[in-house]
Order: C-alpha cells, then sequence, then structure tokens
C-alpha cells in the first residue's frame, strides 16, 4: 500500500486510494492519490525500487 502524510488530517503514512505514480522532469518518482479519510489530494516521492514494487504489486498504476 502506498503511504504519504495528509496536510488536511495531519498524520503521517496514511494509506491513498487510487494512486497513480508519475515520474518528476529530474527522473524521480511520486505518487499521487487521494487520503483514504478525508479525501485531499496526497503525494509522495518515492525511490525508484518502492514505485517498482508498487507498480508490481497493484498498489498503484503506471502514470508515465
Amino acid at each position: 500500500m502506498v503511504t504519504a502524510y495528509c496536510v488536511k488530517c495531519k498524520v503521517k503514512g496514511r494509506a491513498m486510494k487510487d494512486a497513480s505514480i508519475g515520474q518528476t522532469v529530474k527522473g524521480g518518482y511520486m505518487a499521487k492519490g487521494k487520503c483514504t479519510t478525508c479525501g485531499t489530494v496526497m503525494c509522495a516521492m518515492m525511490s525508484k525500487d518502492n514505485a517498482e514494487v508498487a507498480l508490481k504489486a497493484g498498489q498503484a498504476k503506471k502514470n508515465f
């Protein structure tokens, strides 16, 4: 499960729903989705290894 910090709930490690992983201009990976509790858009920077694991496990979809 892809997790991130929710700015509205102020909770670290909140699960994302409808997560999609994209690539930044500099080549990094970023997961973007919605908070499961409040619905706020969340973003999390990821390493290449973590992004590939999330994609392979079906936790996120590819957006690049």
